[in-house]
């Protein structure tokens, strides 16, 4: 089953059903990414956060297409199809230590992040680095395994060619659209021969791109799109998304967004986990 971020019963039915009676509201922390509806607008959107604006706390939304939203802090808001008054968020004095890293790994407290190994993880670029930072890096700092980007998988035979793996100093890498007949996966397949059995270990995912990597639901998404041949992959989703698509920026900036939405492995697609975890298994072993 999949979860939609913005909700289908919040406007299903009849647009005004869940306004015929009166309720008693409840007090709601507007925390980050609960969905609410504002009633007299019909708004519906994700916090964002909340501040101080003119004196008063006013709560950020933003709706699924990436548009925000400034209302007064208070009643005349709907959650999950219930009236609540929304409050500041709860700032916990002394938050509890993590038992858990984002990854499902047991947490270490204030480990200090051990000395690199002579392994390495590669992965095609940077947004890939960036993704695997944010769910294992608690992980690779305690592992001394560090993450390199290659800047695209057409590099790797020169770059493994300078680096000499052996058996004693590995690299695993983490491939997009590694699927059979692909260009990817004949550039796997030679590199591999080329080099000692047990140096390198090449792993990857069906997907396009690394964002797709990233469950839908989390950015209110049924499913990523389909983009036709021919047309730049990123930017084909952006323009299907409605957000901005003119330059590298913009593709930075849908990414960063993308990446702030998830929070751990479970946000992540199966196909995905499976491989980075295998890559870290082979460097560490």
């Amino acid at each position: 089953m999949t979860h939609d971020r913005y909700g289908a019963d919040v406007l299903g039915g009849s647009p005004t059903a869940h306004h015929r009676a009166p309720r008693t509201s409840r007090p709601q922390p507007a925390e980050r990414d609960l969905v609410v509806e504002e009633v007299t607008t019909g708004w519906v959107g994700a916090v964002v956060r909340v501040e101080k604006s003119g004196g008063q706390h006013v709560v950020v939304l933003e709706d699924r297409r990436g548009r925000t939203r400034s209302f007064p802090l208070g009643p005349g808001f709907w959650v999950d199809g219930e009236p609540v008054v929304l409050t500041p968020p709860v700032r916990a004095t002394a938050p509890a230590r993590p038992t858990r890293t984002a990854s499902g790994s047991v947490a270490v407290p204030d480990a200090p992040a051990r000395v690199a190994r002579g392994s390495r993880i590669w992965v095609e670029g940077r947004h890939d680095a960036e993704l695997v930072e944010k769910v294992w890096g608690d992980d690779l700092r305690v592992e001394g395994v560090v993450v390199e980007p290659l800047d695209g998988i057409d590099h790797l035979a020169d770059e493994l060619r300078a680096f000499a793996p052996t058996p004693e100093r590995r690299v695993g890498v983490l491939v997009d659209h590694l699927v059979a007949g692909s260009k990817e996966s004949r550039i796997a397949d030679e590199v591999l021969r080329a080099h000692p059995r047990g140096s390198v270990l090449i792993l990857g995912h069906p997907y396009v791109d690394v964002w797709q990597a990233v469950r839908p639901e989390r950015l209110g998404l049924g499913a990523w799109p389909t983009i036709a041949r021919g047309t730049e992959w990123k930017v084909g989703v952006l323009r299907e998304l409605g957000w901005p698509a003119d330059d590298h920026a913009d593709v930075a900036r849908a990414w960063q967004r993308i990446l702030r939405s998830v929070r751990s492995y479970a946000d992540l697609e199966p196909s995905l986990l499976g491989r980075v975890e295998e890559l870290i298994d082979f460097v560490t072993a």
